[in-house]
């Protein structure tokens, strides 16, 4: 696409359609390398008063990343493998669990095998607690 030591900046982007696509020709991404020269392309245009032409091309371009990340990225994680994953990057234990959701630890611990669901109410104090959207803990 370009030298690895040039910056693009929308000033210094093609004004036209043509002049675009001679810069990146939009196809499905593949691979990282495209993955990053169409995120600098994008990254370039956006956020500026585009004209039809940049448009049009920084929709497409947009498009196609989404497209690769969509087919790259792992599903997300959900409900208590989330949970799981939360408490062990902050440190916390199956009996801080029981102090958050306001449970016996017993109960704490069978929600994390998985012998018990997190009801309603354990998933609010949950989502308030880590700052996270409910959704995160729902299976």
């Amino acid at each position: 696409m370009k030298p690895t030591n040039v910056t693009l900046t929308f000033s210094s982007m093609p004004k036209t359609y043509t002049g675009l696509v001679s810069l990146l020709v939009p196809r499905p991404i593949h691979d990282q390398a495209a993955y990053d020269n169409a995120l600098e392309i994008v990254h370039a245009l956006a956020g500026f008063k585009l004209n039809r032409d940049q448009d049009d091309y920084l929709e497409l371009m947009a498009k196609t990343i989404e497209d690769y990340e969509r087919e790259t990225s792992p599903e997300p994680v959900r409900g208590v493998e989330s949970l799981k994953y939360l408490l062990k990057e902050t440190g916390l234990s199956a009996d801080d669990l029981g102090t958050i959701i306001g449970v016996d630890r017993s109960i704490a611990y069978r929600i994390l095998k998985g012998a018990r669901n997190l009801t309603a109410e354990h998933i609010k104090k949950l989502s308030s607690r880590f700052v996270v959207s409910a959704d995160l803990f729902l299976a």
